[in-house]
């Protein structure tokens, strides 16, 4: 029956001798878990902000969501780095092995951090948005999805194209539709024995005819070259980007009924043989 009261004395004793350094550490642990909590919704709100700034931006819902999350996790890292020092942990040990795991799956994902950081430089300067028509490299289509990693293109003829994003970046990229208008070039061959002037008033007439090209901004209509077997004409005319094809389609066929209707040749490729006969043919023939 005494052993119970000695060691309670005990550890009355070893606790009041230690008192100042059960305060601490439960300072240290309240101050921990405020620290947790004041972080968690801080990285809650940023990342609500970043979402919110990204999505008045216009920038791609799925680019948006990936942002919002690797920013609220950045801030979640670095607050679970600060409760661990309030804690008492060394957090310079912690440090150095994320930075070998993070140095390990850099040199692992090499390819794919590439197109991560090529995906980051589309969202900020967006060379490309959703629903442009575009030309990358060899491919064309339009823009159906910019995601982090990859964009993703259709074709005219309704083909997925992916392309890696860092291929973006390293490739030229020509936007079609990110001006509303566009100029059409069409170059149109006649015979050499053809007027140029009464040639250039054919096309101009076609021309003027077409409400959908915008006169205001100038109309070309000049020779432009002496080809080995055509004078070829170019007539450069404006219009909106949903006109561009439209446009040029119908005037190629016009310019052709106009030109057949004033007598104005259209020369094609032929080649003349000729057939010589030697002296030792002729004498066996003989």
């Amino acid at each position: 029956m005494n052993e119970l009261p000695a060691s309670l004395d005990e550890a009355t004793g070893w606790f009041v001798a230690n008192q100042d350094l059960f305060i601490q550490y439960a300072v240290n642990i309240v101050a921990a878990f405020l620290i947790l909590f004041i972080g968690l919704f801080v990285a809650k709100m940023i990342g609500k902000g970043v979402a919110r700034v990204l999505t008045l931006r216009h920038i791609d819902a799925t680019v948006v969501t990936f942002l919002s999350v690797l920013v609220r996790y950045t801030v979640v890292a670095f607050t679970l780095i600060a409760v661990l020092g309030r804690l008492g942990v060394q957090t310079a040990s912690v440090i150095a092995v994320l930075g070998a795991a993070g140095l390990a799956v850099g040199l692992a994902l090499q390819g794919s951090l590439s197109n991560f950081a090529a995906g980051v430089l589309i969202v900020i300067f967006r060379p490309i948005r959703t629903d442009e028509y575009v030309m990358i490299g060899a491919v064309e289509g339009t823009v159906k999805d910019v995601q982090i990693f990859s964009t993703t293109l259709c074709s005219a003829d309704d083909r997925i194209i992916v392309i890696p994003n860092s291929k973006i970046i390293s490739s030229e990229v020509i936007n079609l539709s990110r001006e509303p208008n566009r100029r059409t070039q069409i170059i149109v061959g006649v015979a050499y024995d053809a007027d140029i002037d009464k040639v250039k008033q054919v096309l101009g007439d076609v021309v003027a005819k077409d409400k959908r090209i915008q006169h205001d901004k100038g109309v070309t209509i000049r020779l432009h070259e002496m080809a080995p077997s055509s004078l070829n004409f170019v007539v450069r005319v404006w219009t909106t980007n949903g006109d561009a094809w439209p446009v040029y389609w119908d005037l190629m066929e016009d310019f052709k009924r106009a030109l057949d209707a004033n007598n104005i040749g259209i020369p094609f490729p032929q080649m003349d043989v000729y057939m010589h006969q030697t002296q030792s043919a002729t004498a066996k023939a003989e």
